[in-house]
């Protein structure tokens, strides 16, 4: 990994020489951007990036951003169910499936945007553009971006200076209503939208609500400087239950309804998601090549919800009567996060800079209470002391800051016509102050770089070739760090010298157009060396402190080839065909722990090393193919195959999961008169009612039988077919 950087370090230095004897160039740009979209340009463009603009995502009346995202190789997206999911890219962080965050920065209009849940919530309806980065992010975008960033920039300008409504009905109660209005003129522009999307669910307790407001102002102060307000607001209620417990009631009760079988029962359930974002971007161009951008924000989470099911009563007796809706636990969650960034950029025909400022002021706040009563259990003996803990009392009630002072930049060089280097470099320093109602003060400071190096080579005026190097990091938290003095769950200690983890992607590329047929095309690995990890392995069992605590002894390596290609054939037929190939593996795994003794009130521990298995949840092969005809001008079929090949579900690579496969089809008739333009669409997804699991894992022996199989996995089932169909009216 070091040899690779030196030898790309010095290559890029190399080239400096020729810097004195460059001829007139064409002026090059900066096109990285941690704030606004509009420097965008593959031309020089060093990493692998794909861009969806928003036109796209509403023309493609979908339930959640995965259906879209697709169509961009390399993402590795966990969905569960509805509009429940997890974005990843490239495999990375696929092994976790509770509220960790997903290694992956999501920026929505300059904002950070981390939810408690680690799930992302997006207004479909409410996109300007989506650009994905590949690739370590941190050089840009600071923390988490370990395999990349989703930069999500939300509708603007004056083409939205009309009056819009919208309406979808479609299979398992699938609801959506939208209303926009908009103005412009030669001063500013700006709208208005409110949304309401629900759903019943396939599932047993699967309905969601997503309540939306959506408005942006943008002021135009003079001929090289203008303003831009927006915000968003959205109030989301979901529930999460869609899981069945083993392979016998996937098959049997794919539905997931509640048959008694406690061991089923979802360990979190009945969240209450509301969402606030302000921000404020002004944007300056001092001569036409010379721009600053300054980017406030503020984004709010509050969020509550169930967790863990109660089997026992305030006397610790089991309860076989007791259902789905018996839970322990209320968690509220209050999460703020404030920023200030800025951006400086020239150009120029030989360089081009790039200097940035990130200011953050984080706070996040978690309070847990018992929703019943419960008991005391206290060793040896053990004693019980019956209704100790009375409903209401607080399980736990902490507030943890995070301040982060960051500063970056990025350096392009032309060296000739055609060959332009890049380097990049960001420095962070976080402190993390954290405080509970017992006063317990805990504080840790890290300061850490991240850098890309690159180069771009232009083969013709349609073709070049790309390489970078780059790194992302992850710090840790203040639950991993401190975990003895802030957890109030199970057995595991404090580790205060925990590193921040790091990722090094190395990136080779090819990007152009070939008669009237468009690609890029990377190959890339990506090196996890010493990340965070319980001693006990991923969600491993353990029986007290002296074997378990988190600490910086993970490895893995995720490799692959990723292509994008498209093309229109004729007139009237086009295409876009996305592949990727992942092989992602484990390269320090060494002690997992699982319970397999089969007795459900004892803890015998049996350990497993399983360096060299396959990371769960990431198949080998990913296709998705999309055919466009456009019968008439007026109408439009869409055709889309998706295929993804079986994955394992577990740390052991014991249980296979058979993969995905699914035909969609999308009919869509626009009239466009002087005054109103309609539109009319009908869609199917999974046209031949393929069955599949959205998502299985298992990570112990759930049943308590002594014995690791298909009967301990947690599965969510794909609800089959679905129809949507709905109308639009524009004037």
């Amino acid at each position: 990994m070091r040899k690779s950087s030196i030898i790309l370090s010095s290559l890029l230095l190399s080239s400096l020489s020729y810097a004195n004897n460059i001829e007139t160039l064409d002026t090059i740009s900066v096109e990285s951007s941690t704030i606004d979209d509009r420097f965008s340009n593959k031309r020089t463009e060093v990493s692998s990036t794909s861009t969806i603009n928003g036109e796209k995502v509403d023309d493609s009346h979908v339930e959640n951003i995965q259906q879209v995202l697709q169509s961009i190789p390399g993402i590795t997206t966990e969905v569960k169910t509805g509009d429940s999911l997890k974005i990843h890219i490239r495999g990375v962080e696929n092994q976790m499936y509770m509220g960790e965050k997903p290694g992956v920065a999501i920026v929505i209009d300059g904002v950070p945007v981390f939810e408690r849940t680690g799930a992302v919530n997006i207004d479909l309806d409410n996109i300007e553009s989506i650009k994905v980065l590949k690739g370590g992010a941190s050089y840009l975008f600071g923390d988490d971006a370990l395999s990349g960033a989703v930069i999500i920039t939300t509708k603007k300008g004056a083409k939205y200076n009309n009056n819009f409504a919208a309406v979808e009905r479609g299979s398992f109660g699938y609801q959506k209503l939208l209303a926009r209005t908009g103005y412009a003129n030669d001063n500013l522009s700006f709208h208005i939208q409110g949304s309401e999307r629900k759903a019943d669910g396939y599932h047993e307790d699967s309905g969601y609500t997503a309540k939306y407001f959506d408005g942006k102002l943008q002021y135009y102060i003079d001929d090289s400087s203008d303003i831009t307000f927006g915000t968003e607001y959205s109030e989301r209620a979901k529930d999460s239950h869609g899981t069945v417990g083993g392979l016998t009631e996937a098959l049997n009760n794919p539905k997931s309804i509640y048959t008694n079988d406690q061991e089923s029962r979802d360990y979190t359930r009945k969240y209450n998601v509301d969402l606030l974002k302000l921000f404020l971007t002004y944007s300056k161009d001092f001569t036409p090549n010379t721009n600053l951008l300054v980017n406030a924000y503020i984004y709010t989470d509050d969020t509550t919800f169930w967790s863990s099911p109660q089997t026992r009563d305030g006397s610790y007796v089991l309860q076989p009567s007791y259902n789905d809706n018996d839970y322990v636990y209320d968690n509220m969650y209050e999460q703020v996060q404030r920023g200030i960034k800025s951006e400086l950029r020239t150009s120029s025909n030989s360089f081009a800079t790039l200097v940035g400022l990130d200011l953050r002021d984080n706070e996040y706040k978690n309070k847990v209470v018992y929703k019943v009563n419960q008991a005391l259990r206290t060793f040896p003996g053990p004693v019980t002391t019956a209704d100790y803990f009375k409903a209401g009392d607080e399980k736990s009630n902490d507030t943890t800051t995070e301040k982060v002072s960051a500063l970056y930049g990025e350096y392009k060089q032309a060296f000739s016509q055609n060959l332009t280097g890049t380097a990049n470099l960001r420095f962070d320093n976080i402190q993390l102050d954290y405080m509970d109602s017992s006063a317990t003060s805990l504080d840790k400071e890290f300061n850490i770089y991240s850098y890309r190096l690159g180069s771009n080579y232009n083969v013709d005026d349609k073709n070049s070739l790309y390489v970078n190097y780059s790194t992302g990091f992850r710090a840790p938290t203040v639950s991993q760090l401190f975990a003895g003095d802030t957890s109030a769950w199970g057995y595991t200690q404090n580790n205060p010298d925990l590193k921040p983890e790091k990722s090094y992607n190395y990136e080779i590329g090819s990007r152009g157009e070939v008669g009237n047929i468009n690609y890029e095309a990377a190959l890339f690995r990506i090196d996890r060396k010493d990340f965070i990890m319980k001693s006990s392995g991923n969600y491993g069992g353990s029986s007290s402190t002296a074997n378990d605590m988190w600490d910086n002894i993970g490895g893995a390596k995720h490799q692959g080839l990723e292509l994008a290609i498209n093309s229109k054939i004729t007139d009237t037929l086009s295409y876009n065909m996305a592949y990727t190939y992942l092989d992602a593996k484990y390269t320090s795994y060494h002690n997992l722990a699982i319970d397999l003794d089969g007795n459900p009130n004892a803890t015998n521990l049996s350990y497993f090393d399983v360096t060299g298995n396959r990371i769960p949840r990431t198949s080998k092969h990913a296709l998705n193919f999309i055919l466009d005809y456009q019968a008439t001008s007026a109408f439009k079929l869409q055709t889309e195959y998706v295929k993804k090949s079986s994955y394992y579900a577990d740390d052991l690579n014991r249980l296979k999961i058979e993969g995905q496969e699914a035909v969609n089809l999308l009919a869509e008739y626009k009239i466009k008169n002087k005054r109103i333009d309609y539109s009319f669409f009908a869609r199917v997804d999974n046209l031949f009612d393929n069955q599949y699991f959205n998502t299985a894992r298992a990570s112990g022996d759930r049943n308590d039988d002594g014995v690791f199989d298909g009967e301990d996995l947690s599965i969510t089932v794909n609800q089959g077919r679905t129809f949507t169909a709905g109308l639009s009216v524009k004037f």
